[in-house]
């Protein structure tokens, strides 16, 4: 029973192991960026410590837009400056900006 088992076993890893690797060709070169795409600015985040808390501010061309406060016993918390004015409003977790357009009602 247990030579029959090996063997049949052995039967079917063999086509398996016979297989040659396909032939992989090099990928092309992917195309350059458009036009205006190549001067994506990073966020400028600079860290400090007020206190206990830990406050990283996020800017983007010196405009300050969202600061996470993470206190040493506790989860972070955001604000968030979401109408450009600099009022800061607090959220649980930086939120995305979906533009919200009523495209039919009735």
């Amino acid at each position: 029973m247990r030579r029959t088992l090996i063997a049949l076993l052995l039967a079917v890893s063999m086509p398996v192991l016979a297989q040659q690797p396909p032939k992989l060709e090099p990928l092309p070169e992917p195309p350059p960026p458009p036009p205006g795409m190549t001067d994506i600015e990073e966020p400028q985040v600079t860290i400090v410590k007020r206190g206990e808390d830990t406050v990283s501010e996020y800017r983007i061309r010196g405009k300050l837009y969202m600061v996470k406060v993470t206190p040493p016993h506790g989860v972070p918390y955001y604000l968030v400056d979401r109408e450009g004015n600099g009022d800061m409003v607090r959220a649980s977790e930086p939120a995305l900006s979906v533009p919200m357009w009523v495209i039919k009602s009735w």
